[in-house]
């Protein structure tokens, strides 16, 4: 088992956990899966700048083609808001295979990135959170993130009005005068990055 970096090669196993999420769910308030080429340019898209990583099982040896396991789960990170001020802060997600729940895995990811976010020099992470879905509430609150606020009936889905709440976790303390966050390009590949990207695997049950 390992946390690694996605890239365009993992998109068809990405949208395969991702595409019951929208169809069946309002965790997601997309109404149509993205095609697997479009899972493809949003990794791509998003792996300039922001870490977007998978929790997965490698079959038999380990040995080949570095993308040949099974991946359980995945987080990424994204822009906050458009406007500079805001480029200290980012927004987080994270899914998991219906197999793969309850053991772990939303945790280890999580670990892993704001790990990771915090050596790129991010300050504030925020996740939303359609309510209610009392799982994913105790997963950020075990982790840190405090309910900050709720958009009341902001997203319309599945023949129903539902709520948004946000949940915010300091990444580290706010300088007077930060620096800009790196982008994930320019960190990628580093001694201290991949201490960072294994940070969260001791946490999922094999």
């Amino acid at each position: 088992m390992r946390i690694r970096l996605a890239d365009e090669a993992d998109a068809a196993r990405i949208r395969a956990i991702y595409a019951p999420i929208v169809e069946e769910t309002v965790i997601s308030f997309e109404e149509d899966p993205p095609s697997e080429a479009e899972m493809a340019d949003r990794i791509a898209e998003t792996v300039r700048r922001y870490p977007w990583i998978v929790f997965e099982v490698q079959n038999g040896d380990g040995e080949g083609d570095e993308t040949d396991g099974e991946i359980g789960g995945y987080a990424y990170a994204g822009r906050h808001r458009e406007r500079e001020a805001y480029r200290w802060s980012v927004d987080v997600s994270v899914y998991v295979a219906e197999s793969y729940r309850r053991r772990g895995v939303g945790r280890g990811l999580y670990e892993s990135l704001v790990e990771i976010l915090r050596f790129q020099g991010f300050c504030n992470a925020y996740a939303g959170i359609s309510l209610p879905n009392p799982a994913s509430v105790a997963l950020h609150e075990s982790l840190g993130f405090e309910q900050v606020g709720v958009y009341e009936s902001v997203g319309y889905k599945h023949g129903a009005w539902h709520d948004v709440g946000w949940w915010q976790r300091r990444l580290r303390e706010r300088p007077e005068h930060p620096d800009p966050p790196r982008p994930l390009t320019e960190v990628a590949g580093t001694a201290a990055f991949e201490t960072a990207l294994g940070e969260g695997e001791s946490a999922v049950e094999g």
